[in-house]
């Protein structure tokens, strides 16, 4: 439920559909994708990925700073680019190991980026972040759109 003064109390009609969302996802180019340092601290940085079976997929070195990080804390934050058309996941990560679903990622990574990453080795993870909970809003007709989703 957004705060009371959001204007929203009762009110499920403004509300944005889910498909609303993961267009956005899925068409995006880069993600800010927030992890917790081992002092706790916040690190946000940019990252490519792609929209896969409901979960956002994305390479990184094991010993990036957030690899590291997702390595001790699984949680995570990531959001779109645009400030107007809002879309926020919070969430965990998994490491993805099926052969069949790195490869996939690899092809449609590719496709989208025209680099072919390396998904998996002992140099570099790919991580599947699964959402909790989803937020979304479009700035013209705030708050009237501002959505919550909640994911089991």
């Amino acid at each position: 439920m957004m705060p009371k003064t959001y204007g929203l109390k009762g009110r499920r009609d403004a509300l944005l559909p889910w498909t609303w969302a993961r267009r956005r996802l899925d068409r995006a180019h880069n993600y800010w994708l927030a992890t917790t340092r081992p002092d706790g601290r916040p690190h946000a940085m940019p990252s490519w990925a792609v929209w896969l079976d409901e979960t956002l997929l994305f390479s990184t070195a094991r010993r990036s700073r957030k690899g590291r990080n997702l390595g001790r804390r699984p949680n995570a934050v990531v959001h779109l680019e645009s400030g107007d058309q809002t879309v926020i996941l919070e969430g965990r990560v998994r490491e993805v190991r099926d052969p069949v679903l790195l490869e996939r990622y690899a092809a449609l990574y590719h496709a989208k980026y025209r680099f072919r990453p390396e998904a998996a080795g002992p140099a570099n993870i790919t991580y599947a972040l699964v959402a909790r909970v989803g937020f979304a809003w479009r700035e013209r007709d705030f708050p009237q759109s501002a959505t919550r989703w909640r994911f089991a």
